[in-house]
């Protein structure tokens, strides 16, 4: 059996580092070495009169290796980006950008018409809208004042 030197600031740098991924900054000791899932595109969710729109950023992820589905109310984006090949003579310094499977899932209203949601994928961009339901549409109402 050897015995392996204790070094309280190597756990103090790794619960930095677990913190720092879980809110997507960099790792504090700067020595990340090729990523493996563990990453979840970033996205803006937004609402108009009429629809739900989600965009999902998810550069260098084909078209062919995203999909999108929904089951009981909960829409689900699952992709992954794979790994660039090592060739020879090229040497990596740092690998920032994480790599494999992602997951992200959102309860959709009530209001949204699941046989209406549409999705389109362009320059590394998922965009999916989903239309709000006929009677869910919010109507102006006039009151009357006496």
């Amino acid at each position: 059996m050897s015995l392996v030197r204790w070094d309280p600031w190597r756990e103090m740098e790794e619960l930095l580092d677990r913190y720092n991924k879980s809110e997507a900054l960099q790792p504090a000791g700067g020595q990340e070495i090729m990523p493996k899932g563990d990453w979840s595109p970033r996205v803006d969710i937004a609402e108009t009169d009429d629809e739900f729109i989600i965009k999902a950023e998810i550069p260098d992820v084909n078209k062919k290796d995203v999909k999108v589905s929904v089951e009981n109310g909960v829409l689900t984006i699952h992709g992954e980006r794979k790994q660039e090949k090592e060739e020879k003579g090229k040497t990596y310094h740092r690998i920032e950008r994480h790599y494999g499977a992602f997951n992200r899932s959102f309860t959709i209203p009530s209001s949204v018409d699941t046989d209406k949601i549409k999705a389109s994928f362009k320059e590394g961009m998922l965009e999916i809208n989903m239309e709000k339901s006929e009677k869910e549409k919010p109507k102006a109402l006039e009151v009357k004042i006496s």
